[in-house]
């Protein structure tokens, strides 16, 4: 018996959908119905009856025919979609839908008649690149500030300051408060989550506290107490305080400011490694250009990277963003534990479902310089050396020795997408151009190095000030 090959045509949709339409004739639906009734037969109970010995006449009469056809129609469409997946090569990344619906579909299921069987899906996307040289790529370049140096030496004194009291004047910038407060809503009248605290020592810096809070603790005395009126910015991260305005009853307790030591060579051998205060400005302006070197490298592969995702031409399928998000999603929460944070608990529905929706962006984004720099090793057939990838391999392997469940397969993949994607990086460097621009405004340059003993190595990181926050015991 010879197999009959399935009528199938396809019809590209937007967003990397694909319509599949299936020809199923009258003998093949007739056949599914008939089995479809024989295994019902066998499965059913009906009183007076044993199981497997109903009258198919009877059993039609009792369950009816809908039933029967729609057991046919989900067996008749899983068996073509398998087929049609097969015979014409097709590689889907979702489940296929009924467009209409299947309800729709099962009004014009006839067991005697053919059936035209339409799916959709979506596939693996197709990306082109409309150019991949002669473009331009700019990239902000930044340049070293010697005051940076300062800065760093300013904030090692800070560090190491003795916080002495305070008498006989009010709280000013700059110092150190205790406090005891109590924070209500302005609205409701309901307490501040986490909005309370007996004692907690605050640095009197812009920036440190929610607008409004610090602003009112300035000029306070000790021992006074004060309502002061403070704003939760748009995008603060409780949803139930973004926006909202609130009052804190707050105490001074005791004030306390700080006495810095001296620069001089004793400073630079409390604070580093250094004998001296001129060999920790040299190391400090070391390091900090070897950072901005890396920076200013970044910004050119940032730069390269827009410039290729510019180019590129693709329909994203839903599936793929999805995917995407959740990946982003369950990264974050991986963050949140690995700092020993009760992530069964933080992550709520509501707050997974607002993680999701604003991740979106960031998700897209990451989707589009994958497919450019995929686009791009196809188009210009740029390809790794077996040779580079196990050199590259083992010499992560002996980074990581000792370290325990390590998935070596998921580790090599990751190696050769790093490897792929700086050998694109230098493709596009060579075969385009780079236009280093400078900022039009002063960007933060302010980093945080490590001077104390035993951290030498270790390249400077930006320095960010705590976001505005409630306080919090």
């Amino acid at each position: 018996m010879s197999v009959v090959t399935l009528k199938v045509h396809t019809k590209q949709l937007p967003g990397s959908r694909l319509s599949i339409e299936m020809e199923v004739p009258a003998d093949r639906c007739k056949a599914s119905y008939t089995k479809a009734l024989t295994i019902l037969s066998k499965s059913v109970k009906l009183p007076g009856f044993r199981k497997g010995k109903v009258p198919q006449a009877v059993l039609i009469q009792q369950i009816g025919t809908t039933r029967i056809r729609a057991a046919a129609l989900e067996n008749l469409i899983d068996a073509t979609w398998q087929e049609a997946l097969k015979q014409e090569a097709i590689e889907p990344i979702s489940e296929p839908t009924v467009p209409g619906g299947y309800e729709a579909l099962l009004q014009t299921f006839n067991p005697d008649q053919s059936l035209t069987i339409t799916l959709e899906t979506e596939i693996s996307p197709t990306p082109t690149l409309k150019a991949t040289t002669g473009l331009e790529a700019k990239a902000e370049k930044e340049e070293f500030n010697p005051s940076q140096v300062d800065e760093l030496i300013e904030q090692s004194r800070k560090q190491l300051a003795t916080l002495v009291p305070v008498e006989n004047r009010s709280a000013s910038m700059g110092d150190v408060a205790v406090i005891s407060f109590t924070g209500t809503f302005e609205d409701d009248g309901t307490e501040v989550e986490g909005g309370s605290s007996d004692s907690m020592d605050v640095d009197l810096e812009e920036g440190r506290m929610i607008s409004g809070f610090i602003e009112g603790i300035i000029g306070m005395q000790t021992n006074q107490e004060k309502k002061v009126e403070c704003q939760f910015p748009d995008e603060y991260p409780n949803e139930k305080a973004r926006g909202r305005k609130a009052f804190f009853l707050i105490k001074l307790k005791e004030l306390k400011q700080r006495e810095l030591p001296e620069l001089n060579d004793a400073f630079a051998q409390q604070a580093s490694d250094k004998k001296t205060l001129k060999e920790l400005r040299s190391e400090l302006e070391e390091r900090l250009k070897e950072d901005l070197k890396r920076r200013n490298e970044n910004n050119q592969k940032n730069a390269l990277v827009k410039a290729i995702v510019n180019e590129l031409e693709v329909d994203i399928p839903e599936t793929l963003i999805q995917n995407e998000i959740r990946s982003i999603v369950e990264q974050t929460a991986s963050k949140f534990a690995q700092q020993g944070m009760d992530v069964k608990s933080m992550f709520t529905e509501d707050l997974v479902k607002s993680l999701m929706e604003s991740s979106r962006g960031e998700a897209t984004e990451n989707l589009k310089e994958k497919l450019a720099l995929n686009a791009l090793a196809k188009s210009e057939n740029i390809q790794l050396e077996d040779k580079e990838v196990e050199e590259k391999f083992n010499e992560v392997k002996q980074q990581l020795a000792g370290e325990r469940n390590i998935n070596f397969n998921k580790l090599k993949t990751i190696v050769e997408e790093d490897l792929l994607k700086d050998k694109l990086l230098a493709w596009l460097g060579t075969n385009n151009k780079i236009i280093e621009i400078t900022p039009t405004k002063e960007s933060p340059t302010t980093k945080t190095v490590n001077t104390k003993k035993g951290n030498q190595g270790k390249s400077a990181s930006t320095a960010k000030k705590p976001s505005s926050k409630t306080p919090k015991t």
